[in-house]
This record gives structure tokens, C-alpha cells and sequence, in this order.
């Protein structure tokens, strides 16, 4: 949210609105901005009193913590994290190791320790060996006033690894076309984020609590270039 929505939206209702992160594995919080902090746009927070965070990325000699600001997997410790899956023992051990919860999401922390949540570690996209979140894109096709949903994901490419396709659905009455929205992104992220494609669908695929699935896409394309 941009902050002078943000702004307009607490003046309306007269309360502060708190970012904050958790999993159902966390039961469920871990993360979350007390009211007597500064507020960060974009950041979820600190790490709840007791609570543990790392950022750390997996190298020949184990997980290692990366520098602040560089992007990462989230872990988590502390008395709210889950013992591990009822009667699961091979996806506990997935995701508690060394009494870590390893989340899956990619995140970075600034210098303050505050900490920002960038995408899922099983969304992002490799293209030439860079890595590119879907979120990041996301948001920026957001904000053109044509689209009312998006959802960007990696395509097999044979010469990049993978590269970036989005799906958007147009606000009622609105006319635009891909390559408009493709020149729009280009102002405001590197090239080799800028989507290669856009696919203009009347509905994106959603689950029956109304979520965004990014996942059925994703196959949809895979089963394109197998077929």
C-alpha cells in the first residue's frame, strides 16, 4: 500500500493499521511492528519478544546468514513455532532443522532489523541467473489503472532458463493492449525483469477462498512446452 493510501485509509477509520508476518506454523505470528516503532512501508516488522529471525542462504558448508539487505530465506525460532506436522515426520524434518523453521519465503532485513518480505522461494524465477520475485513485477502492473488482478510467473525458455510471463485481468470498460502494459513496466524495473509476455484473461484462476493461484498458471505453461 503507498503511503499516502495508507495515510487517507487510517484518517478514515481513526486507527493505526500494523504490518506483521505468520504462518500457520508460527501459531501465527512472528513478526509485527509495535506501535511505539517508527513504521517502515513495507516492512512487516521486528521479530515478536522471544522470537528469532535470520535471513540465510544455503552454501557447500551449510546455511549461512547473508549481509543486511541482500535477500534470503526466512527462518524462524522461538516458543510459538510448531513442533512439527501431526503424524508427518519426513515434512517436519523438510522444515524444522536445528529447531529453525525454514518458512520458504524470501525476505531481507535493513540495517534496523526490520524485516521485508519479498516472494515465495518456490515462485521466484530464475532468467539468466538472475533472480526475479513475482511479487516485485506484480505490484507494478498493479499500479496501472487498467488492471484489476495480475499474476506473474516463470516460463521454460531455452535460452534464458526461464523467463517472466504475466496474466492480468482488465478492469470492466478498460481497453489495453499486452504491449502497452509491457512498455509500462519497462519504466520502472531492469530489463530483465520486464514481462517477455502478457496474457490478457477475462478470469484468473483463484481458490475457493478467493486467492490468486499462481501455482495452475504456472502448469498450465509447463504443459504447453511438454505437450
Amino acid at each position: 500500500m503507498e503511503l499516502h493510501c495508507l495515510k487517507i485509509f487510517e484518517k478514515r477509520v481513526g486507527i493505526r493499521l500494523a504490518d506483521g508476518y505468520g504462518l500457520s506454523e508460527t501459531a501465527p505470528s512472528a513478526i509485527s511492528t509495535p506501535p511505539f516503532l517508527p513504521r517502515k512501508l513495507g516492512s512487516v516488522g521486528i521479530p515478536l519478544p522471544g522470537t528469532e529471525a535470520r535471513i540465510v542462504k544455503e552454501t557447500e558448508d551449510g546455511y549461512v546468514n547473508v549481509p543486511v539487505g541482500e535477500a534470503g530465506e526466512l527462518i524462524l525460532r522461538g516458543p510459538q513455532v510448531m513442533k512439527g506436522y501431526w503424524k508427518r515426520p519426513s515434512e517436519t524434518q523438510m522444515v524444522i532443522r536445528d529447531g529453525w523453521l525454514f518458512t520458504g519465503d524470501i525476505a531481507k532485513m535493513d540495517e534496523d532489523g526490520y524485516f521485508y518480505i519479498l516472494d515465495r522461494k518456490k515462485d521466484m524465477i530464475i532468467a539468466s541467473g538472475y533472480n526475479v520475485y513475482p511479487r516485485e513485477i506484480e505490484e507494478i502492473i498493479y499500479q496501472h489503472e487498467a488492471v484489476e488482478e495480475a499474476v506473474v510467473v516463470g516460463i521454460p525458455d531455452s535460452y534464458r532458463g526461464e523467463t517472466v510471463k504475466a496474466f492480468v485481468k482488465l478492469k470492466i470498460g478498460v481497453t489495453i493492449t499486452p504491449e502497452q502494459l509491457i512498455d509500462y513496466s519497462r519504466q520502472f524495473l531492469a530489463a530483465y525483469k520486464v514481462p517477455k509476455e502478457i496474457e490478457v484473461l477475462s478470469e484468473l484462476p483463484k481458490s475457493s477462498v478467493g486467492k490468486l493461484l499462481r501455482r495452475m498458471l504456472r502448469q498450465e505453461e509447463n504443459a504447453k512446452v511438454h505437450s
